[in-house]
């Protein structure tokens, strides 16, 4: 062997990003330095290949532009000038401006820590952060942007943990339906379980999506609704199925509660004329699927995030839910639905977390309001200093110029932790280099599979850049916390570990060893097969007496979303076309967005149209345009890809803003209202209108 091949090592790390294949990784590193990145083939659920986005995350670890010290600002606030400081500069800074703060009549509250899934890692994304800020006593803040809507609807209905269908399952199954989900590319691996099916049990892939998605167009099937009207289409089929009989009356009466208070709704509410007039599905479209599902098994609905972004969009995941529990397919292994698997693991999460060390009464902020807490619009004290971290609000929140603004004060002492000066570190006074997942250690689990990995130090941290972790416990060490509350991570890991039945056994000991250990769960996992949920009942709650208790409809019924041409007329004669902006494959949320091979295979951003609502514009394939409302506006290039309905245009990826031609991206026009479960984001409700534009000044790597 030759001293350069004794040199090389392998090691195993997982990928971070906020989706739910959570890849298995080899990092090839030789003298200190990652030379190779491929999956993993070991991993049982992604077996060995990677998203083209994660391909070549070696780009991002070692990129030019990568934060390699400390900042300071040396310019008005968005320009994006610093200057180098050392960690002991920067640190002290914080410590006595939180502590300033922290002792002034408006007290810790008006200290707001903004962040989300920039890394999945229970240690990297939620341990020493939320104590810090639990022990310093500031505002807490409800990580709403993503799920919550549907999650807190998908609960109500069977129960808490989210429990679902077992992914791996998946090629039993002859009728697979993608309810709101591009699986193909947000959850690929699933997709090829999906493909999987088709080959070896002619499984049936269906797609519910307003948008003919990459997922769309390789299915079977496409059943293309009006945007936010999925709870009307599965209410709709709820009539068919109990109209022609075809609901399974056995597991209805054991295993839930309300199924004849359903029936006479739906029955009553939601014939399939009035249903078709409402989504736009054919009447044919609705009755040909609900006789598939109700007769097809083992059958398996994979529900997405993207249809619960509209006011009822809580309500829309709990009524689809329903569903497997009127047909029986939760009897079956692989059958059922699946929204997330991450109510499957029992991490001790308040044990890493410490919500104790909060004080009673502290006020909560929705992080979709981001806008309004920087205007002074919320009750409480004003935000007068925010900490940002695996975040980009200013590119990713809603209603984005109004965050802009908000972050445009001067009275604002903003501090980001970031790998990349980002549109939000533009507007930081202190900004943090942070590690990439390759040079810290952490633990994951998934919302896509029922693995738990261990992810080591593969390299050593680049420049001066440090972990979440590492920067917590410095500042508390300034701040004069107990040193007890911030050990290290190998005694976080262990705590984490130290939880339910579903991790017992699983030491951070075997982890090292194994890398990948699947959860404590029988090979032929059905959660529901026996028809016991983890409701108050016991049972599914097709009438849920929790939802009455919180003042919802007890009841699965059709909301509108806040914008839409049929409920708002008179705001759909000025705007009348409904935006979507679902993620772009080159992308995830602001991540990668300013790669330089990712933009470039990503290309301009682009407004997708249906040829007729071109024509009424007089628009054409490549032309600039420009997408607005009362809230904002950006610029995207037309594109006629006959992918979306007419009265649906469709923006996809989250663009940096200074990136963006026009220097905004199309949260400039969307809303910070809320929906109607769990704080959720609105940002599919969305009315806009297109027109012509000239070419915009070229973002600054273009000039």
């Amino acid at each position: 062997m030759s001293s350069a091949d004794a040199e090389l090592r392998v090691v195993k790390n997982i990928c971070p990003l906020d989706c739910p294949d959570a890849c298995g990784m080899r990092v090839t590193v030789r003298d200190g330095v990652a030379v190779g990145l491929k999956g993993d083939p070991d991993h049982p659920f992604t077996r060995g290949f990677l998203c083209q986005k994660m391909a070549k995350y070696l780009d991002r670890v070692y990129s030019e532009d990568r934060l390699m010290h400390p900042l300071r600002r040396v310019g008005p606030k968005g320009s994006g000038r610093f200057e180098r400081i050392s960690w002991d500069e920067a640190l002290s800074a914080i410590a006595a401006r939180f502590a300033e703060i922290a002792t002034s009549p408006d007290g810790p509250q008006a200290i707001l820590p903004y962040s989300y899934y920039g890394t999945m890692g229970k240690l990297q994304a939620s341990s020493l952060d939320r104590r810090f800020f639990h022990r310093l006593g500031a505002s807490k803040l409800d990580r709403a942007i993503c799920s919550a809507a549907g999650g807190v609807g998908y609960e109500y209905t069977v129960g808490r943990g989210r429990l679902g269908a077992d992914p791996l399952a998946t090629p039993r199954c002859k009728l697979i339906v993608n309810w709101g989900s591009n699986t193909v590319h947000t959850n690929s691996h699933h997709w090829s379980l999906m493909v999987e099916a088709r080959k070896k049990n002619g499984a049936t892939i269906v797609t519910i999506d307003p948008f003919r998605s990459a997922t769309a167009a390789r299915s079977d099937l496409h059943i293309a609704p009006r945007p936010g009207t999925d709870a009307a289409l599965a209410l709709g089929l709820m009539h068919v199925i109990w109209r022609e009989n075809l609901q399974d009356e056995d597991y209805l009466a054991r295993a839930t509660i309300g199924a004849e208070r359903l029936r006479r709704r739906v029955l009553d509410e939601y014939p399939p004329e009035r249903v078709a007039t409402i989504t736009g599905v054919d009447v044919e479209e609705i009755e040909d699927l609900a006789r598939r599902l109700a007769t097809t098994r083992p059958s398996l609905i994979r529900v997405n995030y993207g249809m619960q972004r509209h006011r009822g969009g809580g309500m829309a995941v709990r009524t689809i839910a329903c569903l497997p529990a009127i047909f029986g397919s939760w009897r079956d292994h692989g059958g059922g639905a699946l929204l997330s698997t991450s109510g499957t693991y029992d991490f001790a999460m308040d044990r890493l977390t410490r919500p104790d060390l909060s004080p009673p009464g502290t006020r909560t902020i929705n992080m979709n309001e981001l806008g309004r807490a920087l205007a002074g619009e919320l009750a409480g004290p004003p935000v007068t200093a925010l900490y940002v971290y695996n975040s980009n609000p200013a590119a990713v929140t809603p209603d984005s110029r109004k965050v802009l603004a908000g972050l445009g004060r001067e009275d604002l002492f903003t501090v980001v932790h970031d790998l990349f000066l980002t549109d939000t570190a533009d507007f930081a006074d202190i900004i943090l280099p942070a590690t990439s997942q390759l040079e810290h250690e952490d633990i994951l689990g998934s919302y896509g599979h029922h693995e738990v990995m261990y992810n080591p130090l593969a390299i050593a941290p680049l420049g001066e850049c440090r972990s979440n972790n590492d920067v917590f416990r410095a500042l508390a060490a300034r701040m004069g916390f107990e040193s007890e509350y911030f050990p290290d991570d190998a005694t976080l890991i262990r705590e984490a570990l130290d939880g339910g039945p579903t991790v017992a056994g699983i030491t951070p000991e075997r982890l090292k060893a194994e890398g990948t250990v699947r959860l404590n769960l029988p090979a032929d996992y059905a959660p529901f097969a026996a028809g016991v949920f983890p409701t108050p009942s016991g049972k599914c709650e097709l009438y849920s007496e929790r939802m009455a208790a919180d003042g919802l409809d007890p009841l699965p019924a059709y909301t509108p979303p806040l914008e839409d041409p049929q409920t708002r007329p008179d705001l759909a004669a000025r705007f009348p076309l409904q935006l979507l902006s679902p993620p772009r494959e080159q992308f995830l949320n602001s991540t990668f967005a300013n790669n330089p091979r990712h933009r470039a295979g990503a290309g301009d951003p682009t407004i997708e149209l249906a040829d007729p609502d071109a024509r009424d514009r007089s628009l054409v394939e490549g032309q600039w345009a420009l997408v607005f409302n009362d809230r904002g506006a950006f610029h995207a290039r037309v594109a006629l890809s006959r992918s979306v309905r007419p009265g649906v245009a469709v923006a996809t990826g989250i663009y940096w803003n200074k990136l963006s031609p026009g220097g905004f991206n199309a949260n400039s026009t969307t809303s910070a209202a809320l929906a109607d479960m769990g704080g959720g984001a609105t940002f599919f409700d969305n009315l806009v209108e297109v027109r012509a534009t000239a070419a915009p000044s070229p973002h600054p790597s273009e000039s």
